[in-house]
């Protein structure tokens, strides 16, 4: 879905990012006909149209209308200017906050001040989310915008911890765990060294002394190494539209690796890796995953 986009603070924000985070269908759940009806619009291209529905109704209601605040959710969803959006949003939090759209908004303003540059107030309106709403099925989402933003002010832990948390509610929705599981790689813990031991036991024969060497449990494609989020994101993207399963890997100098499938013979990830050259271009390579 397209709406409008406006400048803001310096800052290119689409009002559209707001409507990319569904789960459980929360953000679309408006109950009333005249909502739904003014959504449907703006999904079409018509969104003055539905900002006219949603203007008229919020003239016509009394704020103790049970409507109300779904009224100001749909507004915020379609409003032409990030500003509007906020103020929508806040209103529900600060007026509204016993109801059951509270927890959605701060969903929608943890968005809003992300994709606006804003860590500070990110990792605020989601902190609110999880203090005040523990059992809301959207903190998951909050928290992905949040965790990143705690990179941002340089608080790995927290960050790391968020996103934690962001995957651990990823659920049955594959796209979205494959985006946290991306920055999920920057909080493993480095690999731990293997080294060897003095034998204090039965000393080994001289057919087993050797080192022996280790087989591959699979083979991957390799079509991307670099060091950048952004062209990761883009790889996986594209990936993921023709249909190839990715990963991101992350090794031990900071480059993030994105590769494609697990194979059991070297021979099919031979075949998929033409796939990748014929479709994808650059160099794939195969590679040995221990």
């Amino acid at each position: 879905m397209r709406l409008a986009v406006r400048r803001c603070g310096g800052v290119t924000v689409g009002i559209a990012v707001l409507l990319t985070a569904q789960p459980l269908n929360r953000l679309t759940a408006q109950t009333d006909s005249r909502l739904v009806e003014a959504l449907r619009l703006a999904q079409s291209g018509q969104v003055d149209s539905g900002r006219a529905i949603v203007r008229r109704l919020l003239a016509t209601l009394s704020p103790g209308d049970s409507v109300f605040p779904q009224a100001l959710l749909a507004a915020a969803k379609i409003a032409p200017d990030a500003q509007t959006v906020s103020s929508n949003l806040n209103r529900i939090v600060v007026e509204y906050g016993a109801g059951p759209w509270a927890d959605d908004a701060l969903l929608l303003l943890t968005q809003l001040y992300f994709a606006q540059h804003d860590p500070a107030q990110t990792v605020q309106a989601a902190e609110r989310l999880n203090r005040d709403y523990p059992d809301s099925p959207l903190r998951p989402r909050a928290n992905f915008s949040a965790g990143r933003a705690y990179f941002e002010l340089k608080n790995e832990a927290r960050g790391c911890e968020l996103i934690q948390n962001a995957l651990d509610g990823a659920g049955d929705d594959v796209e979205f765990k494959n985006q946290v599981s991306f920055y999920a790689s920057r909080c493993s813990p480095p690999a731990t060294p293997v080294t060897n031991t003095t034998a204090t036991s039965t000393p080994a024969s001289p057919d087993t002394s050797a080192k022996v060497p280790s087989t591959p449990r699979a083979y991957a494609v390799q079509v991307l190494a670099v060091k950048s989020a952004a062209q990761v994101d883009e790889m996986l993207t594209r990936l993921k539209v023709m249909g190839f399963e990715a990963r991101v890997v992350r090794d031990s100098t900071g480059f993030f690796k994105v590769r494609v499938g697990r194979y059991a013979t070297r021979e099919e990830a031979q075949r998929v890796q033409a796939r990748l050259k014929q479709k994808v271009g650059g160099q794939p390579f195969v590679v040995d995953e221990l």
